[in-house]
């Protein structure tokens, strides 16, 4: 599988690999001609072995977005059961923002006397499905609610990042957010590796072929641990996805590094 998966690299990216170290690794880049930063928001975590081992593979950090979604396994990611995961993952040097605890999708709210300033659905937990009006408060409390849960499981604080499912913040919420620590982040349009597209119709070459001649520079990559919809999932080409940007001498950094989001 991982050598298919290099090859096809290798012809999308015109036969750019870099040879393989004796130990499967990649070489040591000699030179880094500008850094990307790759981030994965939580999904379903169907693909989360695969992607933290391709990871592993080629040396790369990466910033988690942190939700409580729904996995195959019948149980959800911030359970009990993903914690050796978790502590994996923080052990290996990655960054961690929020998601929101249950993935809550926001919407401006119209001006009311409560002082609400995002409309909130969440997808999970015991207001799934409801439509909430929340303060600055209400907001930062559920930001507040991934961090507690993550210092459960991994004894660590999450970075002070965040962002909203969909990426669709207002106004309103961004600021906040950053009043309560918590600087949003959203991605670059090259960046966004289709990965919630359907494979019918955005097939996994296309999308590596589009990736490997769109990103640039400075650019933030996203994708997920697993999508529900996607039938045949986009995890596999993170490998030559990985190799083809360092082939053009692209570094990987995580958010604590971006001159927007570094820990000042």
């Amino acid at each position: 599988m991982i050598r298919a998966a290099v090859t096809l690299a290798a012809l999308l990216a015109g036969g750019m690999m870099p040879a393989a170290g004796a130990s499967g690794g990649p070489e040591p880049q000699a030179t880094c001609r500008g850094t990307v930063y790759l981030t994965l928001d939580t999904g379903n975590m169907s693909q989360a072995e695969t992607i933290a081992q391709t990871l592993a593979r080629h040396k790369v950090r990466a910033t988690f977005f942190l939700a409580n979604e729904r996995t195959p396994r019948g149980d959800h990611a911030l359970d009990d059961g993903w914690a050796p995961y978790w502590r994996a993952r923080a052990a290996e040097g990655h960054a961690f923002g929020s998601h929101t605890y249950d993935h809550v999708y926001l919407r401006a709210a119209p001006a009311g006397a409560d002082g609400a300033i995002v409309l909130a659905r969440p997808q999970f937990g015991a207001r799934a499905g409801q439509n909430l009006r929340w303060d600055a408060a209400g907001l930062c409390a559920e930001l507040e609610r991934v961090q507690s849960r993550w210092r459960e499981l991994t004894g660590e604080k999450l970075d002070p990042l965040w962002r909203a499912p969909g990426g669709r913040a207002p106004g309103a919420a961004m600021a906040a957010a950053r009043a309560c620590g918590y600087a949003h982040v959203h991605w670059a349009p090259a960046g966004f590796l289709g990965d919630e597209l359907p494979s019918e119709t955005h097939p996994n070459e296309a999308l590596l072929r589009q990736a490997l001649a769109g990103i640039a520079p400075g650019d933030i990559l996203i994708a997920h641990l697993g999508i529900w919809s996607r039938k045949v999932p986009w995890a596999p080409m993170l490998d030559p996805l990985i190799a083809g940007l360092k082939a053009r001498g692209l570094c990987f950094a995580t958010l604590r590094e971006h001159p927007d989001y570094a820990r000042r």
